[in-house]
């Protein structure tokens, strides 16, 4: 079975979704929970963007994680700068975590009117900024922003902004559908071009405005990412990111990649429900694999069958059926066998 990393950015993307708000302290108890449960990389905040994800690193450094690995988020350095002399690229320093997480801009648009400089300058930015935090002994997750949009723009610059990445020293090249409007084809099309270009290894990160964020993470896992960034929830900005809860078992249950113990996959309905109580957000009972009623049925014909032949109208087989408060065949992550033989394919 093939691994893959599991990238956990609900601190951060996450924490953007509207009505939420975390504290530095409601993040590092949901960094316990990540690491506990196995997660690959925590992205903890942008430190050079506020008080309150520098409190966080700061809570962090006195935290021994088992398994994981806490990274800080950041830009690259600014236009006609230096990065050692870059405030955000310092404040990635200062939180003294083994990863660090950048993102530059892979669409020429962005950079002609957004970071108003030159195509060459931001290909400098990008490399100088990866190359000096390697030269600081960090591992170095570099995001190409808009990389989807910008490649479907400008195929030729894209690349080139991958390339400035590659150049610095990047451990990772995670690519960025940030508009979340690319449609799994496209993903499919575009990475099977690039990723033999790219000589490190690769990453997705999608966001769901066009509801295909999981659909374009599986996708993009076919066609080479060894990693993958999303949230718990599917929390994010405007309609969320690749929900965790749904990318991990969809990868690791119907596509034979590992990416956590099967001990652990279980408990994903009890984080999915510890994020939510944190965020104060009541739980989505329809969530595939850990909502209420992922597996519940309320058809009598469809109970009939299910109580002969489980597997006739569920994904999975289940080990026990739990009954909910209203009396209704249930079931989730928590209770299902995942070492039951699945359904011959039809």
């Amino acid at each position: 079975m093939k691994s893959i990393f599991v990238y956990d950015t609900t601190l951060r993307d996450g924490s953007q979704g509207e009505k939420i708000n975390f504290s530095a302290e409601d993040k590092l108890r949901i960094a316990l929970k990540l690491d506990a449960l196995g997660v690959h990389y925590i992205e903890g905040g942008w430190p050079g963007s506020n008080p309150k994800d520098v409190h966080f690193f700061e809570l962090a450094k006195e935290v021994q994680f088992k398994q994981a690995c806490l990274s800080a988020f950041g830009s690259t350095r600014k236009a006609n700068s230096r990065p050692e002399k870059d405030a955000n690229i310092i404040a990635l320093l200062e939180s003294r975590t083994r990863a660090v997480t950048i993102f530059g801009k892979s669409w020429d648009l962005h950079v002609k009117k957004v970071l108003s400089t030159t195509l060459k300058e931001n290909l400098a930015m990008i490399h100088d900024s990866v190359a000096y935090l390697r030269s600081q002994g960090r591992e170095v997750i570099y995001d190409a922003e808009h990389f989807f949009d910008g490649y479907k723009n400008n195929p030729g610059y894209a690349t080139k902004t991958l390339q400035a990445a590659i150049s610095g020293g990047a451990d990772f090249i995670v690519l960025c559908d940030t508009n979340g409007g690319t449609l799994p084809f496209e993903i499919e099309e575009i990475m099977n071009k690039v990723c033999p270009q790219i000589p490190v290894k690769v990453g997705i990160h999608t966001h769901n405005d066009a509801g295909l964020a999981v659909a374009n993470t599986l996708v993009a896992v076919r066609s080479g990412a060894v990693m993958v960034q999303g949230t718990v929830n599917g929390y994010g900005e405007r309609c969320g990111n690749a929900d965790l809860t749904s990318v991990v078992p969809n990868l690791q249950l119907k596509m034979n990649r590992s990416c956590m113990t099967k001990k652990n996959l279980q408990r994903l309905t009890e984080l999915s429900r510890y994020v939510s109580e944190v965020a104060n957000m009541t739980p989505f009972n329809g969530r595939p694999f850990v909502g209420k009623s992922a597996f519940a049925h309320k058809g009598g014909i469809h109970v009939n069958a299910i109580m002969k032949t489980p597997s006739l109208f569920r994904i999975f087989v289940a080990r026990a059926m739990l009954t909910t408060r209203q009396g209704k065949w249930g079931s989730n992550l928590a209770g299902m066998d995942l070492t039951a033989k699945r359904s011959p394919r039809r």
